[in-house]
């Protein structure tokens, strides 16, 4: 029985909702917007404006570039819509995941479709300013997690590349909005440092839930996302320094933020290895104590070697 169901059932003998077992407006409203994942919008403000690291900046970079991060949430937005869809019926299985609009019944696929075709308008309307050079990067995004949703996301190792590529063709449509030529070593980093995020949430789910709700978690062991998370953290940490000290525009001091780096990865494999955590990369990285309180120090330092 579905969650209208259940709702119909117990509504007053007399009511609307009794009678044809439709859903509140306000529910379904909620459910659009919980498809949209506001969560995870964090990840669009905290990639695409990278470019702008350690080089002067004006008004009129920092709003084309803040037009492509709204154009990335959008984008993002779209296919976590289209992902909700195609996975509403495994979803179900997933102890978290079930609760989720499409799984739980809260909302039905027609208004889904619906809702991403207002979102599909939504991001033509906002990429016709950035012209085709600001385009193609979003253009791009939205194929390679169509062909993810398609099949890719069942291949494992290759499941998480494609998903972190997703992340650097933000980065790269931060690049095309500000008109700076690309870094190649923060490329790099982003890159791995995303492989990183990914490999722990996937180390979370194989210990959640196995692999039934996931086919590509076959394909991985705790043991050897162990491995290539120690890799990924020490490739993130390479280059990020290599960034700082050749192409970011810092002053050379600022390699004493290397501390910070290193404190943040280690903390970040300590809460997917002892904790048993990292479902959820965003929240370890915005709602984490220790994290923030890091993040902070960091990014002040960041700013004085910015200004020297």
């Amino acid at each position: 029985m579905t969650f209208v169901d259940e709702r119909a059932k117990s509504a007053p003998a007399g009511s609307t909702g009794a009678r044809t077992g439709a859903r509140p407006a306000r529910g379904v409203a909620a459910g659009l917007a919980a498809l949209t994942r506001p969560g995870q919008w964090p990840k669009n403000v905290l990639v695409v404006p990278l470019p702008l690291l350690g080089a002067p900046w004006d008004w009129g970079t920092a709003g084309r570039v803040a037009l492509a991060t709204a154009a990335f949430v959008l984008a993002s937005s779209l296919v976590y819509l289209v992902n909700d869809l195609a996975d509403r019926e495994r979803d179900k299985r997933h102890p978290v995941k079930r609760h989720r609009p499409l799984a739980s019944g809260q909302v039905r696929p027609p208004a889904a479709v619906a809702f991403g075709g207002v979102l599909a308008l939504a991001l033509v309307a906002l990429l016709a300013p950035l012209g085709p050079e600001g385009t193609w990067t979003v253009l791009l995004y939205l194929a390679v997690n169509a062909a993810y949703s398609w099949r890719l996301k069942h291949l494992h190792l290759l499941d998480v590349f494609i998903v972190a590529t997703g992340f650097v063709l933000r980065l790269l449509g931060g690049y095309e909005a500000s008109g700076r030529p690309v870094a190649g070593w923060l490329v790099l980093t982003v890159l791995t440092l995303c492989l990183l995020l990914i490999l722990g949430k996937r180390r979370h789910e194989l210990g959640v839930s196995g692999t039934g709700h996931r086919p590509a978690l076959a394909g991985y062991s705790a043991h050897f996302l162990d491995l290539v998370l120690v890799m990924c953290a020490a490739l993130t940490m390479v280059s990020y320094l290599l960034f700082l000290r050749t192409e970011s525009g810092y002053a050379p001091a600022a390699l004493l933020t290397a501390p910070c780096a290193l404190f943040a990865l280690f903390r970040y494999l300590q809460i997917v290895v002892v904790k048993s955590e990292g479902g959820s990369p965003v929240r370890v990285l915005l709602r984490d104590p220790v994290m923030l309180t890091n993040s902070s120090v960091w990014a002040a330092l960041l700013v004085v070697f910015q200004a020297v």
